[in-house]
């Protein structure tokens, strides 16, 4: 079946497509996960309309999940089934699954469809663990994963054919960088009821439903915790003692479990304490970022006292974005706000709102100074400063830290 009604605009997100490229046509499965609406169904049709252009001879079959006319399709043998009986003799078949979770034992028909040479697999899912966990457990090195992650702000500049400016940034660090809010006027009230339906899409469809769960009040009261305490170190312990104060009552297992369902659907990203002496992985104690801004700001509200905990929050997403593995540093006494690791490579970021005074000077710089190696060091701050560096610690704000590749 080829696809004919792909969206005619639809604005490209290169980044993505020049990592999927080299895997094209190779029988490997590329797995596409991410937070619910950060655009993994558009970088397919990208893919599929790049495949259509360069493998005119190949035949493509896509199955959507959430399309009520795939709903025949709900198990793993009626997934091989179809893709087996529709497939091309005598040239490749390129596959496009859609939120594949929905599909029940989904890992077992990939696995036999590996053994059709002639077969390259494109899926995506809406569940870290689902797709991460089961797929990592059953295909033995046989498949990809790329994250999609909601806009940049240099893509969200693209999308919205705005210039980089600070009214820019601030509908960036407001609204957030989900891809269909270009089709929305940019209003306060447009906008947040748009985000708030897809928060209660991502909190019903993907954690309530998927796991079952009973106590979805203390869940919304967790995520509001989280959403208030945005990039604050926790423990599931400290966060079990806090509810208790409100006369919420969850044991600290309980907490942690629920905090983990946030995770694995891509509404909330883990970052663990690392031991820059002991070289090690603290075991309690973390901090939470959220996937997507506009969606926190929808649900907690765009608070001017929270300025310093959003832009934290975009300097981490800025960072996963360009592939860094991060992790919140501690060193002594003294916390490196990130440690960013990528190709054996690493940056150490501190993030200040401000740097008028002389103590967030004095903490945020004698932090990285403190640190005995020669990898770059850096505080991002909100705004610009007449000076680059000091003791070789560059000083770069906002705006310039999301517009370069770093």
């Amino acid at each position: 079946m080829i696809i004919m009604n792909i969206p005619k605009q639809i604005t490209a997100r290169m980044d993505y497509m020049e990592r999927v490229i080299p895997f094209i046509g190779k029988n490997l499965i590329k797995v596409f996960t991410g937070q619910r609406r950060v655009g993994k169904s558009y970088l397919m049709f990208q893919i599929i309309a790049y495949v259509q252009e360069h493998f005119p001879e190949g035949k493509i079959i896509y199955i959507n999940k959430e399309d009520l006319g795939f709903s025949h399709i709900k198990t793993a043998t009626d997934l091989h089934d179809y893709v087996v009986s529709n497939q091309a003799t005598g040239s490749k078949t390129f596959v496009f699954i859609d939120e594949i979770q929905d599909v029940e034992n989904f890992e077992a028909a990939l696995r036999s469809l590996l053994l059709y040479e002639n077969l390259d697999i494109y899926c995506t899912g809406s569940n870290a663990n689902l797709l991460s966990g089961d797929i990592a457990g059953h295909l033995s090195g046989r498949y990809i994963e790329i994250t999609v992650y909601s806009l940049s702000y240099v893509e969200f500049l693209q999308f919205h054919t705005l210039t980089d400016s600070e009214v820019s940034l601030n509908l960036f660090l407001k609204y957030g960088g989900l891809p269909y809010i270009k089709h929305l006027p940019l209003e306060d009230a447009i906008v947040f009821e748009y985000l708030k339906n897809i928060y209660n899409t991502i909190v019903y469809r993907d954690i309530i439903n998927r796991f079952s769960i009973r106590n979805t009040l203390f869940l919304e009261q967790l995520v509001q915790f989280l959403a208030a305490q945005t990039g604050s170190l926790f423990s599931a312990k400290k966060i079990s003692d806090f509810l208790k104060s409100q006369r919420i009552n969850m044991a600290p297992n309980q907490v942690q479990t629920y905090v983990q369902y946030l995770v694995s659907a891509f509404l909330l990203h883990k970052v663990s304490r690392y031991d820059l002496v002991g070289k090690r992985l603290f075991e309690i104690g973390d901090k939470y970022y959220f996937e997507n801004l506009g969606i926190r700001n929808a649900i907690w509200g765009y608070r001017i006292e929270d300025r310093g905990k959003i832009i934290e929050n975009v300097v981490y997403n800025h960072l996963v974005f360009r592939g860094y593995i991060v992790k919140v540093g501690v060193l002594g006494d003294k916390e490196i706000d990130f440690i960013a690791e990528k190709n054996n490579e690493k940056i150490y970021v501190q993030v200040a709102l401000t740097l008028e005074e002389e103590k967030t000077m004095e903490r945020e710089f004698g932090n990285l100074l403190a640190i005995d190696d020669n990898y770059p060091k850096m505080v991002v701050t909100l705004n610009a400063f007449d000076w680059a560096s000091y003791q070789g610690v560059k000083v770069v704000d906002l705006r310039s830290f999301l517009m370069k590749n770093w």
